[in-house]
């Protein structure tokens, strides 16, 4: 939608802010040169739409195919028009990703069905971990206002009531989460929603919230998932003890 508002105070764009550390680095390309309304002109241009003058007339464009197009009724995108069940991985990643196939691309399955490629809870690391975003700021945006960090109180980890009498811990006590990438200390809180082996720590503190001075990634792995990359943030096996 059009800009209906300025941005408050010291705010800035996404854009604003990869324009002014292109600059500091000495990064190179065209949309770092760009306002905001070229840009997305631009897109809308390249991706075979009409101009961002006429989409601010007419407030949107209906881009939906055709009814029998949108199900499929002649066929599938296809030459043949059927619809394939055999994934060929590499030549999808080449598709979705300008970095080509990434991770283990050759071990997925060809057909659908379940790849057991998680990392797999042990006696050692009985745990799973998700990171999820907490209630008051997603991943690192707003983790240092003082209204989110007041709303959020300190870096916690929930835990079900079994795993904690299980380990002789309670709601409130200081634990340590860790595996063979590092350790990280925070607060365990009783929470009853997820499933008996799973722990959720919500947000992404800073590190010098965590009294070791290692966040919660410092247990994340940087695998590359297959076919075409991005994050394992919520694929994490860990253990728990007493701080």
């Amino acid at each position: 939608g059009r800009k209906l508002v300025d941005a408050p105070g010291e705010c800035r764009s996404n854009h604003e802010v990869l324009c002014d550390l292109a600059a500091r680095v000495g990064a190179q390309h065209r949309g770092f040169s760009m306002s905001p309304r070229q840009l997305i002109d631009g897109m809308l241009l390249d991706s075979g739409r009409r101009s961002l003058d006429e989409l601010d007339a007419e407030n949107w464009f209906d881009v939906m195919p055709d009814f029998e197009t949108a199900h499929f009724i002649n066929g599938f995108a296809h030459p043949d028009g059927k619809f394939h069940f055999r994934a060929d991985w590499k030549r999808a990643s080449a598709i979705i990703s300008t970095m080509g196939a990434l991770g283990p691309w050759a071990d997925m399955p060809v057909f659908p069905d379940h790849w057991d490629v998680t990392e797999r809870v042990t006696e050692a690391t009985p745990f799973r971990l998700t990171t999820s975003p907490a209630r008051t700021f997603l991943n690192s945006s707003f983790n240092e206002t003082p209204g989110s960090r007041k709303r959020e109180g300190r870096p916690t980890v929930l835990a079900t009531p079994a795993d904690l009498q299980r380990l002789g811990l309670k709601d409130g006590d200081k634990v340590i989460l860790g595996n063979h990438r590092g350790e990280v200390i925070l607060h365990v809180k009783d929470h009853d929603s997820q499933e008996t082996g799973v722990l959720i720590a919500e947000g992404l503190w800073p590190n010098d919230q965590h009294e070791n001075g290692c966040g919660i990634n410092a247990l994340t792995g940087a695998d590359q998932p297959a076919p075409a990359g991005g994050g394992v943030f919520h694929d994490i096996a860990v253990w728990m003890k007493k701080a």
